[in-house]
């Protein structure tokens, strides 16, 4: 069985035993936690489909770490004038282990 969730702003598409890395959460490293807005569960072809979300559905996962993309490099300048202006960027991450994809809890 699969599910599509919302979180951070961003849709995956996860089943369990799946590793994903979503944007950062506020829950400690071996927390649960659970996702509630369930876009669609899906098993084979029969697909359910939510208007937006799916009621009493829920992905349960644990945090397995926080941490920092790799650093990007973000570049500005303005040709002829001498304005020039490097900035890096790390966005920070948390990695989750799904458990179980519930589809009424």
């Amino acid at each position: 069985m699969f599910a599509i969730i919302e979180t951070g702003g961003k849709q995956y598409r996860v089943k369990r035993g799946d590793t994903i890395r979503v944007e950062k959460l506020t829950a400690g490293i071996g927390d649960q936690v659970e996702f509630k807005e369930v876009l669609a569960l899906g098993e084979g072809s029969s697909v359910a489909f939510g208007a937006p979300l799916l009621v009493g559905a829920c992905v349960v996962g644990k945090v397995l770490e926080h941490g920092k993309e790799k650093k990007i490099i973000v570049f500005r300048y303005k040709a002829k004038s001498r304005y020039r202006k490097k900035n890096g960027h790390r966005q920070p991450f948390t990695r989750v282990f799904i458990e179980s994809v519930n589809e009424f809890a």
